[in-house]
Parts: structure tokens; sequence; C-alpha cells
């Protein structure tokens, strides 16, 4: 066998074996398996972190911040959505951080959601066909299912900022902050102006949720002792 003959099948054997490595990263690698719920766009994953030294007092760094945790629950709640277009979730906090409630967009209990419609618009022009005059939001779902417990003066995490109609339930049953992911603007809505406007003169407090962590991944299997 000659030197080009030799370079050849050194060269050969060098792309084989990194392309078996790519394949087996891609194939093989838990982390392609696991849910996830990205709560932002930076590159600073949360910390699920391996076991620590058994004898370290210490408690485990990277655990979940107070809001991630509430949004993150609010992020989950919207899976259980069936809108195809949008998934919206919410999550009411009492002021001691207590879970009343939980929500997302769907229709209301009873109605088959296979009998009513989920689409954005009709073709024929009729808003009957379309999702909208049936579907219950997030937040008035959160707020409903605290088995009639008071919602004064807590706090309410959404996965998107309220419109008008869900800011008057907020504000009417007594909901004292509301804490959003996402603010959708529609060409300066009406309805989204209105929310604003309405949450402000009741003097509901609004912030931006600001994510201390990148994504939290979910494994469905035994955690670590």
């Amino acid at each position: 066998m000659n030197s080009r003959e030799l370079a050849l099948v050194s060269t050969a054997a060098v792309v084989g074996a990194v392309a078996s490595a790519i394949a087996c990263r891609f194939f093989f690698n838990p982390k392609k398996h696991r849910s996830q719920i990205d709560l932002s766009r930076n590159d600073a994953p949360l910390n699920n972190g391996h076991s620590q030294c058994p004898f370290n007092p210490s408690k485990r760094n990277g655990y979940l911040s107070w809001d991630d945790y509430f949004m993150a629950i609010a992020f989950l709640s919207a899976e259980r959505s069936k809108d195809p277009n949008r998934q919206v979730g919410a999550c009411l906090v009492s002021q001691n951080g207590v879970i009343l409630g939980i929500g997302y967009n769907g229709f209301p209990r009873g109605c088959p959601d296979d009998k009513l419609p989920w689409a954005k618009k009709s073709k024929t022009g009729n808003p009957l066909e379309t999702k909208y005059p049936y579907v219950c939001h997030a937040e008035v779902n959160a707020i409903l299912n605290t088995n009639h417990a008071s919602a004064s003066g807590q706090r309410l995490y959404v996965t998107m900022f309220p419109c008008n109609e869900c800011a008057k339930v907020i504000i009417q049953s007594g909901v004292s902050e509301v804490v959003y992911f996402i603010e959708k603007r529609m060409n300066n809505s009406v309805a989204y102006i209105a929310s604003h406007k309405l949450l402000s003169m009741a003097g509901v407090k609004v912030r931006k949720h600001q994510p201390l962590s990148s994504q939290i991944l979910i494994k469905f299997e035994e955690p670590h002792t």
C-alpha cells in the first residue's frame, strides 16, 4: 500500500469515527426525550443538577425561583388546552405562595369540545362558527377553579397578557397583581389598550415576568436518591 492509499484509508477511518459519534449522540442523547418548557431566550439552563456529596450540609444550587415556579405551572397548564391556534395557561397564587387555582383556555364544563368549533374565522362570516362565542379564557378558569375561595389580594400568573374581558373578572375578583409572560399586540387592539387602562385605574399591579431559568426539563423517571 503506497502513501496515497494509506492517507485515504486513514481519512476514511477518521470521518467514519466522527460520523458514528454524531449518530450516537443524536440517537442516544436522553435530553431528546424530555418534555421542555422554554421560559426565556438565553442559554443558561436551569441546573437540574446531579446529586451532591451526601455529607454536604448545604442546600442545592439551581432550584426554581417562586416566580419561575408559578409561571412554569401556568405554561404546563396551557399544554392542556385543545385550542389548535393558541394555548394559554394561568396560575392563581395566594399572598403566602399557596396555589389557589389553575386554568387554561377551553370550552365550559359539560360542553363537548368535539361539537363546538375551534376555528378562528368562518368561511361564511358567521361568528357562531368560530371559537370566540364559546371559549372560556385561562384567567377566568383559574379564578373560578378556586372552589369559590376569595381571590382578593392574590397574584395571577398568565402566559399571555389578559384582554379587557379577563381584566374585568380579575378586578372584580380582587386580584392585586398580574404577572404575565407575553403581551400580545394586535395593532394597538382596543381589547388590550382597555385592559391596561382598567387594571391601572383599579390599582392592580402589572409586571412582565423576568425568568431566572432559561428552561425547565421535566423527566418522567424515578428521582435521584
